[in-house]
């Protein structure tokens, strides 16, 4: 199957996406992957996914990923920024990259990027072993409102979202009942945290969702220590 037809897939890979049928580490070829930083490789243009396997990484052992989302005019490469993390917390990170500009503005799950993001999971879950109870989607400004809507519509297969400036919530559905991290600062003037995270953190734990939130002094850009704090809280530290 060529690069092309792979993605014409569409977007049924995005359901079920660890639990789709992966190939066992007795017969992954140890070539298939690398440790570190690496480019996915499935897409036709240079919009393609970076990928980082930590050093801790084992074949057999089911490993916690989160799918990271970059901003207006980004790149898989700008999120290089988390792989210290992803060494400290044993996290694989992939960083797919839009087919735009940014994100669609139309209703995620009816548009291009996602014809991109379920067979860009699928192949990371048939390379790597993932951990199904830590699968996050994540993302900052214009990624974190696209990380948010698409992670309460499939909340089946992302139990852990994480939002980190985001602007929007308009999921097409909701299922599940994934777990939520918001960060925004409370002098945001691209995202205005009135009509962001101050109102939509309200409506979700009314609906009976797990939301931890914070505020921070600041503006869009949010201090690496909310980074490293939502990490914490997807990856708990384990007791000795």
């Amino acid at each position: 199957m060529n690069r092309r037809s792979f993605l014409a897939m569409g977007t049924a890979g995005v359901l079920g996406l660890v639990r789709a049928r992966r190939v066992s580490a007795g017969t992954r070829g140890q070539s298939e992957f690398k440790y570190g930083e690496s480019r996915l490789g499935i897409s036709d243009d240079d919009r393609d996914a970076t990928l980082y396997v930590p050093k801790s990484y084992k074949p057999g052992v089911g490993m916690p990923i989160v799918m990271m989302l970059h901003g207006f005019m980004g790149s898989g490469e700008g999120s290089r920024g988390f792989f210290p993390l992803a060494e400290e917390f044993g996290v694989i990170i992939l960083a797919p990259e839009s087919r735009d500009l940014t994100w669609g503005q139309g209703t995620p799950g009816f548009d291009e990027d996602v014809h991109y993001l379920g067979p860009a999971f699928r192949h990371v879950a048939n390379l790597l072993d993932l951990d199904p109870a830590h699968v996050a989607i994540a993302g900052v400004s214009d990624g974190a409102g696209y990380a948010l809507s698409m992670g309460l519509a499939y909340g089946d297969s992302f139990n852990h979202i994480m939002v980190f400036s985001g602007g929007l919530m308009r999921p097409f559905r909701k299922q599940g009942k994934p777990r939520l991290f918001f960060a925004h600062g409370i002098d945001d003037h691209q995202m205005p945290i009135e009509v962001t995270a101050r109102k939509f953190v309200p409506l979700l734990k009314a609906e009976g969702y797990d939301v931890t939130y914070h505020e921070y002094e600041g503006g869009h850009r949010p201090p690496a220590a909310e980074y490293r704090e939502a990490f914490k809280w997807f990856v708990p530290a384990k007791t000795p």
